[in-house]
């Protein structure tokens, strides 16, 4: 059950911590391009001529390594790197530079400019602590360099990673259960890691300051551990903090993230990967009603640095180590094996006090108060074979994979009441009475796969297969109430597509593909006599696009049209403990995306996406879900004259409405908004050659500090209704050292 859906005795003890869960997968950055895509003589990745119809494995890990991985090259739709303009599913690139340019922090920000997004679930400055935003209308998984980063079963242990440590971010839109196992209809995020170079020896340091008191120290240093670079290292570390636009709260950080690689340019190579992270405080996770945010109350509007909780009481202490292994082996230039695997331990301590969302008769605001703490120790692992065979002209590239997860995960959680409020003189040190324990579990989870892919190429088509079955199994024992429950369900998916490249660079595409997701309750198919727990909810979709590449370039347009069903979802029934499982929801949209990285010292994002999701079981759209979003995002970068080097550019996010509940006056409609951004960033060396590797930086989000509501979450029924101010005004500067 997780805190979205747990709703006991005092509902607002979980409406007011929902949390969405965390998205994404990495592309495999160690991997090369494959020798078998390269077409008329010039490689998709690069577009560096080729020495003749194949490139060895050797010579294309080189390409990838030294040019970083070009914006039009992904590996989260098929495992191993691909063409964009070859890949018959929606993925957007979100890359290191990119990243630097608009100042990202986290990953909130760095999806804001992709289509299909509804973004900032908790407001964008407030609940920071989490990842929490849709695609497509679902909540999607996180994925870390390949595997999956597992939230716990109620929701509040969950890993969030530096985007400083990353060095690029893919979002692949869709079912995706055929190579990953358990995901959302929606898609899913994949980061990857900041991993060893060939470089002899390389390093940044930079330091930020910015609104709110931020500050950043940031620095990234590796190279050759030995003379003839057979082992090589890298060490990222972080320490930063900053406060909230909310009075009294505020976050701090400490990362450092060391990784060694084993075998230099050769056939067999093995990454190291730890990390340790450490965030003493996050912010909160309070929120505003609605009347006084959306709504105006009889005394008008709170103000946007309004805060809820309560000083002394307020805590959110998170500790993640993890270690991750890269195994990659190559048998000859047609076949290969790679394994990774990572253990993960996630601690978090947490307690607030939150508005419930509703006034008292006398005005004061009423709230209660929750704690929890949890800690899972997660095991995850993904190997697999991948070769190239011809069958007459037919070229194929096939896979062959299996993967592992394990987690063990405990709760103890509370909650109480908690004094209210005066909202004109707020008193932020009051005495909070003794919470009442209701929750105290251990869950031990497992789940195998099995699953293999087969590309097969003829001229311009590209047809793509791929099948997975997976084997799930979950049991919780509730230490409170003496009960334990059971999960054992299996499942195939499966994924099919075709794709046909013109050489003149258009690449018209369908896909077919399925998913599924394993959820907890019970279902009880014959009015409470007897009772099951429930079976995945199940998701597929339907998607037609077409993408254009201009021949030579790293400009590319893509426009995709998509439909999504997601079938077996639980409705609860009215006073009972059970539900049924004949929910139905979907999702139907269009998106396009133009992308230049560095085309004529101009980098461009521009994107639009309509999207409209029902849910049959209301009537209603999903919670939280929006009409889609529109982006532009220009930057340029002065490549000649007086201030050469001086690159500046900004952005445009608009958000259209979203759907946020049922209040006592009807449905909720939080409006459509827009916001601006800037950048600005100056390579001092054009200055002066003494200034070699010095670069001056600054952003900032929304520009003209404009008041919004970013997200509502509203619950007729239970007379709580809770709202969260869309970011303000927040510019940061950083001046960076790189050798």
């Amino acid at each position: 059950m997780t805190a979205e859906t747990r709703r006991p005795r005092s509902f607002s003890l979980a409406v007011g911590l929902l949390l969405a869960t965390t998205p994404a997968l990495a592309a495999e950055s160690s991997q090369p391009v494959p020798a078998k895509q390269v077409q008329d003589g010039k490689t998709q990745a690069t577009g560096t001529k080729a020495t003749g119809t194949k490139t060895s494995a050797t010579e294309a890990e080189h390409i990838v390594v030294r040019a970083h991985r070009a914006a039009t090259v992904a590996a989260s739709a098929t495992k191993s790197d691909t063409p964009l303009i070859d890949t018959a599913q929606s993925v957007t690139v979100v890359t290191r530079s990119e990243m630097d340019v608009r100042g990202v922090l986290n990953l909130n920000q760095a999806v804001r400019y992709a289509a299909g997004i509804t973004p900032d679930l908790r407001g964008g400055g407030v609940g920071s602590r989490y990842d929490q935003f849709l695609l497509r209308g679902f909540m999607i998984p996180t994925f870390l360099d390949g595997l999956k980063l597992q939230d716990s079963p109620t929701g509040y242990a969950i890993a969030q990673t530096d985007t400083s440590r990353l060095d690029r971010l893919e979002i692949l839109k869709g079912p995706a259960s055929s190579l990953y196992g358990q995901s959302s209809p929606g898609g899913l995020a994949a980061l990857s890691s900041k991993l060893p170079t060939d470089l002899r020896s390389y390093g940044s340091v930079a330091a930020t300051g910015g609104s709110f008191d931020l500050y950043r120290v940031d620095a990234d240093v590796g190279g050759y551990a030995t003379n003839d670079g057979l082992v090589r290292y890298r060490i990222y570390g972080t320490a930063n903090g900053q406060h909230t636009q909310l009075s009294k709260t505020g976050s701090r950080r400490f990362s450092i993230s060391p990784s060694f690689t084993f075998g230099g340019d050769g056939p067999t190579t093995l990454t190291l990967l730890g990390n340790y992270q450490y965030d003493p405080e996050s912010g909160t996770y309070g929120g505003v009603p609605l009347v006084g945010s959306l709504k105006p109350a009889p005394f008008g509007y709170l103000p946007r640095n309004f805060y809820d909780g309560d000083v002394p009481f307020e805590k959110f202490n998170r500790r993640h180590g993890s270690v991750t292994y890269i195994f990659n082996h190559r048998f000859n230039e047609d076949w290969s094996f790679t394994s990774r695997g990572r253990y993960d331990d996630i601690m978090t301590e947490y307690r607030s006090v939150y508005d419930s969302g509703y006034y008292n008769p006398d005005g004061t605001l009423a709230r209660s108060a929750f704690g929890t703490n949890e800690h899972t120790h997660n095991l995850a692992f993904d190997s697999q074979f991948k070769g190239h065979v011809r069958t007459g002209p037919l070229q194929h590239m096939l896979m062959v994979g299996f993967d592992y997860m394990q987690q063990s995960a405990t709760e103890q959680g509370a909650y109480g009441s908690a004094p209210d409020m005066d909202v004109f003189h707020p008193d932020y040190h009051m005495a909070i009475p003794a919470m009442t324990p209701y929750v105290n579990y251990r869950t031990n989870s497992h789940q195998v796969g099995v699953y293999a892919q087969d590309e097969v190429h003829w001229r311009g088509l590209v047809l793509t297969g791929s099948l997975r079955n997976d084997w799930y199994r979950s049991h919780q024992t509730e230490y409170l109430s003496q009960s334990t429950s059971n999960q054992s369900p299996s499942q195939i998916t499966w994924r099919a597509s075709g794709l046909y490249h013109f050489n003149f660079g258009l690449a018209p595409y369908i896909s077919y593909s399925t998913s599924f997701q394993p959820q907890s309750g019970l279902v009880s198919p014959d009015g409470g006599q007897t009772f099951r727990q429930a079976n995945p909810s199940m998701g597929k979709q339907l998607e037609g696009g077409l993408k254009y590449q201009i021949p030579g370039t790293t400009v590319l347009l893509t426009a995709a049209g998509f439909h999504i069903e997601q079938t077996n979802v639980l409705v609860p029934v009215s006073n009972t403990v059970y539900n049924i499982a004949s929910g139905l929801v979907h999702s139907d949209g269009f998106e396009f995306e133009a992308h230049a990285e560095a085309f004529r010292n101009l980098m461009i994002d521009a994107a639009v996406s309509v999207q409209k999701v029902h849910d049959d079981s209301t009537g209603k759209p999903l919670i939280q879900s929006g009409k889609g979003n529109a982006s532009l995002f220009a930057f340029y970068t002065m490549p000649s004259g007086p201030v050469k080097g001086l690159g500046f550019g900004g952005g445009l996010r608009y958000t259209a409405k979203s759907y946020g509940g049922e209040a006592d006056y009807g449905s909720v409609w939080v409006p459509q908004y827009a916001v601006f951004d800037g950048s600005l960033r100056y390579d001092l060396s054009n200055a002066s050659p003494a200034l070699h590797g010095w670069t001056l930086s600054a952003s900032v989000r929304n520009l003209f500090d404009k008041k919004f509501v970013a997200n509502c979450l509203a619950y007729a029924s239970y007379g709580q209704e809770f709202c969260y101010y869309g970011e303000r005004r927040n510019a940061q500067a950083t001046i960076g050292y790189t050798w």
